[in-house]
C-alpha cells in the first residue's frame, strides 16, 4: 500500500509538473554538467505559435557551491535531496511571479516588491515564518536567523524561486531566489545567480510569469519530451 500511495503521488506531482509548462508562455532552463557542479547555463524561451523559441544567447550563471539537490517535495530519481544549509540549489520546476529589487517600483508591476528595511527572510528552522519573506514590523518576531535583504548588494535585482514556501517542510530549504552573482565566481548558498545585465533584463521580462526548470543536463534530458520544454 505505501509503495502504491508513493507511486500516485509521483505521478500527481509529475503531472502538476507537467500541467505547469503546459500553461506557461515564458520559460527559464537552469541546467549544470552534474549535481555537484557549479558553473552552468540560463535559457530563457518565448511560446509561439504552439512552439518555444530561444529568447537571446545562453547565460552563464552559477548555482549553489556544493551543487543541487531534488527538491524533496518533487517526484525524485537518482541524485542528493536538498536540505537546510547544504550549499545546493534546489533542482525542481517552480513558478516565478515575484521580482524585487533596491528601485522603489518597476512600472507599476504588482508582482514586484521593492526591498526595505524591514524586509527578512527567515530561515530559522524553529520559526513560524520559516522559509518566507516578511516584513518585521507587521509579524510577530519568533526567529532568531534570516537574511536581511535591502543589506544584501546581490538583491539589488531578483526574483523569488518559491520552494519551501507553500507546504512548507522544516529544514529543507529556504530564501532561495535568482539573482545577481558575487565578482567572485564561487557559488552560492542555494541560489542561482548570474551577471547583474542578465537578472535585470530577467525582472523586467517575467510580466506576468515565467516557469524556471532547474536540474543537472542528465536529468533535464530525461525530463523534457513529458514536460514539453525544449
Amino acid at each position: 500500500m505505501r509503495t502504491f500511495l508513493f507511486l500516485l503521488l509521483a505521478v500527481t506531482i509529475a503531472s502538476a509538473q507537467s500541467d505547469l509548462v503546459a500553461k506557461a508562455d515564458k520559460l527559464l532552463v537552469v541546467t549544470t554538467p552534474d549535481w555537484i557542479s557549479v558553473h552552468g547555463t540560463l535559457n530563457r524561451y518565448v511560446r509561439s505559435h504552439g512552439k518555444w523559441k530561444q529568447l537571446g544567447k545562453p547565460v552563464p550563471i552559477v548555482v549553489g557551491k556544493n551543487g543541487m539537490g531534488w527538491d524533496p517535495a518533487l517526484a525524485k530519481g537518482d541524485g542528493p535531496v536538498k536540505q537546510e544549509g547544504d550549499g545546493r540549489s534546489p533542482a525542481g520546476i517552480y513558478p516565478i511571479h515575484q521580482t524585487f529589487g533596491f528601485a522603489p517600483s518597476l512600472g507599476g508591476s504588482p508582482e514586484y516588491f521593492s526591498l526595505t528595511p524591514a524586509t527578512e527572510c527567515v530561515d530559522d528552522v524553529n520559526s513560524s515564518q520559516y522559509a518566507h519573506i516578511v516584513n518585521n514590523e507587521k509579524v510577530g518576531k519568533d526567529w532568531n536567523s534570516s537574511e536581511h535583504m535591502r543589506s544584501i548588494d546581490l538583491y539589488r535585482w531578483g526574483a523569488v524561486v518559491p520552494y519551501n514556501m507553500t507546504n512548507t517542510k522544516a529544514g529543507a530549504g529556504s530564501c532561495i531566489f535568482l539573482h545577481i552573482a558575487p565578482t567572485s565566481g564561487n557559488g552560492t548558498a542555494g541560489c542561482t545567480a548570474m551577471p547583474e545585465a542578465n537578472i535585470e533584463e530577467i525582472v523586467h521580462w517575467i510580466g506576468k510569469g515565467a516557469v524556471l526548470v532547474q536540474m543537472p543536463e542528465a536529468e533535464y534530458a530525461r525530463r523534457k519530451k513529458a514536460l514539453g520544454t525544449p
